[in-house]
Parts: structure tokens; sequence; C-alpha cells
């Protein structure tokens, strides 16, 4: 991948599809992680009004931290970066207090996961709402259109998409070319949904490396029948969530009335 001509499309698409949807410019949410990370930075690039916002919910301090010296790393490049910090652990907890739980703590682990993930697309629409911006999303082409590790309604909740045809090992090589800290770089990927340590390739059962080359074999016309080993493994993973992940990915399914009965 030529990371230079890359991230000069980005920007140019970026720049482009503001101005001709006449809002002021982006806001994205910053999480400690690689992809809003390469986001936030592609979005300042473009010279338009960018709003990084930070959501903790019992976040982790190493994210936390993180994200505070990514903002302080674009606000210092870019004069047209500014941040807001929204704490919506309160808001969280309150959430849980008025809402029915059941004795399937697996569930109510995975629902209340996915709530933190709604909150915050809520909060960044607030924000773009009072600020005439647009949401721009952080979700890789793995994430998005390969596993569907994302929330519904929640950071899968966008205007537009940056880096969706971007595969993760291309989120690093563009995020090392735009000098995103070492310290993102280098972190291990978390959604940072369950307040605790466990990471992406936790949830996932394979890491981004390995998910992409499966994303790949699919592509190719690939099954499982193809390999043996950790290669079937990983591949069985991939086509497992790709599989129940259908309902993100595709529209909403609309019940279309016949002629004849209207």
């Amino acid at each position: 991948m030529n990371t230079e001509k890359v991230s000069k499309h980005i920007i140019g698409w970026l720049k482009e599809y503001a101005e001709n949807a006449n809002v002021n410019g982006f806001v994205v949410g910053v999480s400690g992680g690689i992809d809003s990370a390469l986001t936030s930075t592609l979005c300042a690039k473009t010279g338009l009004p960018t709003l990084c916002v930070e959501m903790p919910i019992h976040q982790a301090e190493s994210q936390v931290s993180r994200a505070q010296e990514h903002i302080r790393q674009l606000k210092a490049k870019f004069k047209n970066v500014s941040d807001v910090r929204v704490d919506l652990t309160n808001t969280f907890e309150t959430f849980k207090k008025v809402v029915p739980i059941t004795n399937d703590t697996s569930k109510v682990d995975l629902s209340l996961a996915n709530t933190r993930a709604r909150l915050r697309m809520t909060s960044l629409y607030y924000l773009a709402g009072i600020h005439g911006l647009l949401v721009a999303g952080t979700g890789n082409k793995v994430e998005d259109f390969g596993v569907g590790f994302y929330t519904k309604y929640g950071d899968g909740g966008v205007d537009l998409s940056p880096i969706a045809d971007l595969m993760k090992s291309e989120v690093y090589a563009l995020a090392a070319f735009l000098e995103v800290p070492n310290s993102i770089q280098t972190a291990q990927p978390t959604d940072g949904l369950f307040g605790d340590s466990r990471t992406d390739e936790d949830q996932l059962g394979a890491s981004y490396d390995e998910l992409e080359w499966a994303m790949q074999m699919q592509d190719a016309g690939k099954t499982e029948d193809n390999f043996n080993g950790r290669q079937q493994e990983v591949f069985k993973i991939y086509a497992r969530l790709n599989r129940i992940n259908q309902h993100k990915m595709l529209p909403i399914p609309v019940c279309e009335i016949p002629k004849e009965l209207k």
C-alpha cells in the first residue's frame, strides 16, 4: 500500500464529503485505540474543525492515558482540533438501575457492553448536532465487513466511514506513516466495553492478522476443507462470525406490501 497516496485520498474524500454536505467538520470518539487515532488524525488533516471526544465508562487508566496523549499530540499539530470529555459512567450506572435484569449473566453482560457503545453514539450525535459536524466512524474492513465486530447503532452508528476499506494491517501502516503515538500502535486492540482487560483477540478467538487472512481466503472462494490445523480453526471462526453477524452488514429488511393489498 502506498501510505502517502492513500492518506491523501482519504483526506480529500473527507473534505469533499463535508463540503458537499454543507457541514463544518467532524466529531470522532477517541478511545486510545489505533482505529480512532487514525480516523481522528485523518479528519484533522482536512483542516476542517475536528472535535475529539473522550467518553469514559469505568475505563481502564491505560486506555484513558493513551487517548489523552493522542489528543494532546493532535492539538499541538493542528489548530482545527478541539476536544471534550463526556464522562458517561454515572449515566451508565443510572441506566443499570432502571432496567430489568435476568439470571443469564452472560446476556446481561453483553447487553450492557452494547449499551456503553450506544450511549457513546448518542453523545457523539448530540455534539454533532450542536456544532454542525459529521460523526466519523472508526471501523476497519475486517470489523465492519468481515466479522461484524461492532455494536449495531453503537459504534456502527455513524455518518461516514473513512477507514472501512482498510484492512487492520493497513490501518497500522497508515497510523505509523501519520505518526500516531507509539503507545497506541503497540497496544493490544480492545473494545473496552466490558470494564476488564479482555482484548479483541480474546473475544474473537483469533488475531486480526489471522482474520484478515481468513477474509481473503473466503473472498477467494476457499472453504474450511482447503485447510487444516490452526488455519482451519481460524477459517471456521471467521466464517461463523461472518455468518451470524450478517444482520449488521446488510440493509434493514423491509416488509414490502404487495400492490394488490394496498
